[in-house]
């Protein structure tokens, strides 16, 4: 089975005040699923769990992120989940702790027998 990449999404989420990095993941995720429609699963009569998803995830704390929750966030397909040093921490010095800033890229692979490849 010959995979191939059909989306390639981005986005970012944050936990202003809670120091969450789980949380900053999955609105990071939430952010990238909402720029695509997959429409193109109906007319290639494409199952979709059978799409394969890579997640990676950029925190400045990746052993703080909990990756089967991001993987159960999405919708279909079977998801991979990876968390690299990435994002960023905004300390708020005023009430101590920190804002996470996560970012997020979403690539969705299909066979390519459904592609006509």
């Amino acid at each position: 089975m010959a995979l191939k990449r059909i989306i390639l999404e981005m986005g970012h989420g944050n936990d202003m005040h809670g120091g969450d990095y789980t949380k900053a993941a999955l609105r990071a995720v939430q952010d990238c699923i909402h720029h695509s429609s997959m429409i193109f699963l109906r007319t290639l009569k494409i199952d979709p769990s059978e799409l394969d998803i890579l997640v990676t995830i950029g925190v400045q704390k990746p052993e703080m992120v909990d990756t089967a929750r991001v993987a159960a966030s999405l919708p279909v397909g079977k998801a991979r989940v990876t968390v690299v040093k990435g994002g960023l921490d905004v300390p708020d010095d005023e009430r101590g702790g920190v804002s996470v800033i996560a970012t997020a890229g979403v690539a969705v692979r299909v066979d390519e027998k459904h592609l006509g490849v």
